[in-house]
């Protein structure tokens, strides 16, 4: 018993490999808190293009990148070198770990790793525009028809085939919501432990003011397809005495701001800061996308600030009706214009609505992430141990 326990208590090299660093979103922010719990870890990661400025969450990590990084035009069009991304993660070299951790949302899950190393995935989802949401990806990017629309889903078959073939390396799931957790199941036959993302808010510099007083609502997020920030445009093109900003940058911007109505802005990146307190002034965060768990709602709540969002993935999750928001059931413009007018009938309470977003605090992320980690790590050692007495 004293061997297992040592065995098991003994410290681990440890390597965390992250899908790619373009920009800081939801999955860079909780890389930073797996970072937290792990300190030690060794980070990999296809590319990096994180700014000077915007590296902290890193906590000073050397990053290790794939050959990616160097291939021209990669950093504005990374998204164009997609078939070379299983080759690019089964090029590191991780055979001097113990412990791998990925953290995944589309290739990084596949490293290769040998039977003495434990593989771990936090799987922010399946890559989702090559599984339930590929012909939304191919319609909303102009991509569904002809030629060309032939190309993608035959790139997009071969990916689902490598795929397919990288949850067998990876010894334990975790999910970050009940919703990841059943298309994983859907899509790998693979169970998972449900550890929702940490989600955290900066403190304003002014108080905000009371809802009733509040004029603008905001989306916040990436500016890609699947957010459908195109619904959240049209349904306030519908309502002029309203005003929408819009927080973001992506590749769907340039688009979006073609017959823009005069009562939408689109504000690209703003600081964090900036942020903070466009989240503690607006009078409700609206959200049109099918999202995986949804950081966006939680930290619209942790601010004290109800959420309009579609009833449908992770804000089933986060969002109680009523209470802290509104859930739409059609994704349409029409469905987003009648939740407006509903929530602006009801007095949300900020403490509620903070209390709410308590449960996917960053300090409970944490303790349930090395509760996981060390349950199976412990689990490892066990098999390994009985298998080398028999």
């Amino acid at each position: 018993m004293e061997q297992l326990r040592a065995a098991a208590m003994r410290p681990k090299r440890v390597a965390l490999v992250h899908d790619w660093l373009p920009e800081v979103g939801g999955a860079e922010r909780v890389l930073g808190e797996i970072l937290n719990v792990f300190p030690e870890a060794d980070l990999f990661s296809l590319l990096d293009f994180i700014p000077t400025g915007e590296r902290a969450f890193l906590q000073g990590k050397v990053v290790r990148t794939s050959f990616l990084q160097k291939l021209p035009g990669v950093r504005r069009f990374y998204r164009a070198y997609l078939p070379l991304m299983p080759l690019a993660v089964e090029s590191f070299d991780l055979s001097g770990y113990d412990l791998i951790l990925s953290s995944s949302y589309a290739v990084a899950k596949g490293l290769l790793s040998g039977p003495d190393q434990l593989h771990l995935c936090y799987c922010h989802s399946p890559m989702r525009y090559a599984w339930d949401l590929q012909e939304q990806y191919l319609r909303q990017t102009g991509r569904s028809q002809g030629l060309q629309g032939f190309l993608v889903r035959a790139l997009l078959h071969y990916i689902r085939l490598w795929d397919c073939r990288t949850p067998n390396g990876v010894d334990a799931f975790a999910s970050n919501s009940v919703f990841i957790s059943r298309r994983i199941w859907k899509v790998y036959r693979r169970d998972s432990r449900v550890i929702f993302p940490p989600v955290g808010v900066a403190a304003p510099s002014t108080e905000a003011p009371p809802a009733k007083d509040r004029r603008v609502y905001l989306s916040l997020g990436r500016l890609v397809p699947y957010k459908r920030v195109d619904l959240l445009i049209e349904a306030f093109r519908a309502m002029p005495q309203r005003t929408l900003h819009v927080i973001g940058d992506g590749p769907e911007r340039k688009r979006l701001a073609e017959n823009l109505p005069p009562n939408v802005k689109l504000l690209g990146r703003l600081s964090e800061r900036a942020v903070a307190e466009a989240l503690h002034s607006a009078r409700a965060v609206v959200f049109a996308a099918k999202e995986d768990f949804g950081i966006v709602p939680v930290e619209a709540q942790a601010a004290g600030t109800p959420v309009i969002a579609y009833g449908k993935g992770g804000a089933c999750e986060t969002v109680i009706p009523g209470v802290t928001g509104v859930l739409f059931q059609e994704q349409n413009a029409e469905a987003i214009r009648d939740a407006v007018e509903e929530a602006d009938q009801i007095a949300f309470d900020p403490a509620e609505l903070r209390r709410n977003a308590q449960r996917f605090s960053p300090q409970i992320f944490r303790a349930e992430l090395k509760s996981w980690v060390e349950e199976e790590w412990g689990n490892f050692v066990r098999s390994r141990l009985t298998a080398s007495f028999q």
